[in-house]
């Protein structure tokens, strides 16, 4: 498993988000390298957001959000959600969204 994970719940329907395009980027001076390109699955988990360990540094989790609300004929007020967050140590970094079409919030989660 990735040291960065992500879940995706969709609030609006009652269920995960399966589906649902993400990129997790690594911020380094004035760029942004991709580390990985993945989808949700089924759960609206995705475990395989690069490598097992990831360096000390700062990152970002790009949610292809108005990809999904095309697939689920939702509307989509923010057609992305990006995530920029720190790494600090080895430890296991997961990244939950809970999305509506006209809202998100986000936690560190377990």
């Amino acid at each position: 498993m990735s040291q960065v994970t992500a879940h995706v719940l969709d609030t609006a329907r009652g269920r995960p988000a399966a589906g649902v395009p993400v990129r997790l980027l690594r911020l380094v001076a004035d760029r942004e390298e991709v580390l990985a390109t993945s989808h949700t699955d089924d759960d609206g988990r995705v475990g395989d957001l690069g490598p097992d360990q990831v360096a000390p540094g700062s990152y970002r989790l790009v949610f292809d959000v108005a990809a999904y609300a095309a697939t689920t004929g939702q509307d989509c007020f923010f057609p992305e959600v990006a995530l920029t967050f720190a790494v600090r140590d080895e430890s296991h970094h997961h990244v939950p969204l809970l999305l509506s079409p006209f809202a998100y919030s986000t936690y560190r989660g377990s």
